[in-house]
């Protein structure tokens, strides 16, 4: 497929403009971006706010995903620039978890599964004017919410607790708004935060020094819910 501007690139995959209305992720490796397009339009169809999908057939290619295009800026820029404060991102990501978490499995057989994205962090979410967008379906699962919770927090505990980050204090900062909501959710109990930071250190794009984080990351987590 024929492609214009490169608009981002992240760790696996790049997002390249096709006309005013459509983007195309791109994954470099080849990863099949099959399962992430059925689960998101399963969420489309419950009502979650996910980019619209462009038309998938026999002929796409198989790292191909044609999404809508959004405009407005991340979570993470308007955090940044002080647009938006960290009690606001706190509430509205935990909103954006709990809203997910009402949507059942796709494909698991047990009742109380449910669709997770384990990787919702302020960079994953797009402020656009008719709303908050979740984008990046690729670490997508399914499972026990509190699994999904604990993830959110790891990566922002991660962060938080990273001497080298120019961003750990407003991550600590999101982080302290973030946990009082998620506790009135259902909370993080331990057995799942150890699930997520198992599923942290196995993700083939975290960097040894992000793999080294997680236990501190994960030790903060404990002293905040606890």
């Amino acid at each position: 497929m024929r492609t214009g501007e490169l608009l981002g690139a992240g760790r696996s995959a790049d997002v390249y403009a096709l006309d005013e209305k459509w983007v195309l992720r791109r994954y470099r490796d080849g990863m099949d971006a099959t399962p992430e397009w059925a689960v998101m339009c399963y969420l489309s169809a419950h009502g979650y706010p996910v980019p619209r999908l462009g038309p998938r057939d026999a002929a796409t290619p198989r790292h191909d995903l044609v999404l809508q295009r959004l405009t407005g800026p991340t979570m993470l820029r308007a955090l940044l620039s002080g647009d938006l404060s960290a009690a606001e991102a706190g509430a509205l990501l935990a909103g954006l978890l709990a809203e997910l978490h009402t949507v059942p499995a796709r494909l698991s057989p047990r009742p109380e599964d449910r669709i997770l994205h384990l990787d919702l962090h302020p960079d994953n979410v797009m402020l656009t004017p008719g709303g908050p967008v979740v984008i990046d379906w690729s670490n997508t699962g399914e499972g026990a919410p509190a699994v999904d919770r604990a993830m959110s927090s790891l990566i922002l505990a991660q962060v938080a607790v990273d001497p080298r980050s120019p961003a750990s204090a407003g991550a600590r900062a999101l982080l302290d708004a973030l946990v009082p909501h998620l506790s009135a959710s259902g909370g993080i109990p331990a057995r799942h935060l150890a699930e997520a930071a198992s599923h942290r250190t196995a993700n083939p794009t975290t960097s040894p020094h992000e793999m080294a984080l997680v236990p501190r990351a994960a030790s903060l987590i404990t002293e905040l819910t606890a």
